[in-house]
């Protein structure tokens, strides 16, 4: 049951968070940094993510009771925020790099809402309730660490990818990263919207 619940709160979140998918992303965020500057971001990333999925899985229903905030709130917010990311990887300002703080990349978007974002959080805080006991409280702990492990190992060992591609190459995957960025941002406002529309109803 314990070894049941681990594997799937480690699928549902891989699926969620999806590490393959925020390659392109990641890669696009980091083209104008160093090694070590991209490497501090993954890790950067990967924590801030940790620490929220954490916190809501912990506090998560009280925060939102407490702030008066929906779920389909939240989503939309973290859609629009998505959004707005996508906008500026298909128009090219994030290529200044004094546009964006050393950091921003790694809190903003890519801890969250990219990896930590609504869909990531809802599930976390659907398992939460699901634990009782100790064996549960491990077993959805591990999930969560295991996910953000493989997270932080796709974003790193990633960068030698940026070597190979060069300017032009990095230039097209930023490009394809907006792309994607802004159907998942859609995607996301849509589902908010749908979301407020059946609650209504």
């Amino acid at each position: 049951m314990t070894a049941g619940l681990f594997l799937e709160v480690f699928v549902t979140l891989f699926v969620i968070m999806d590490p393959v998918g925020t390659v392109p992303i990641f890669l696009s965020l980091t083209s104008g940094r160093s090694a070590a500057s991209a490497r501090k971001a993954a890790w950067q990333a990967v924590t801030v993510s940790f620490v929220v999925i954490c916190l809501f899985a912990v506090f998560g229903q009280a925060i939102l009771h407490y702030m008066h905030i929906s779920l389909p709130a939240l989503q939309c917010a973290g859609g629009l925020l998505l959004l707005l990311v996508a906008l500026e990887l298909l128009t090219g300002k994030e290529d200044d790099p004094s546009t964006t703080a050393q950091g921003n990349v790694a809190l903003v978007p890519l801890g969250t809402p990219l990896l930590a974002g609504p869909g990531a959080i809802v599930a976390t805080m659907l398992f939460a309730r699901q634990v009782d006991g100790v064996a549960d409280v491990v077993a959805v702990s591990v999930g969560i660490v295991a996910v953000h492990v493989v997270l932080w190992a796709t974003m790193r060992f990633s960068l030698p990818i940026l070597k190979v591609l060069r300017e032009s190459g990095v230039l097209l995957v930023t490009r394809i990263a907006g792309l994607l960025l802004s159907a998942i941002a859609v995607q996301m406002v849509a589902d908010a919207v749908r979301a407020f529309i059946a609650g209504e109803g």
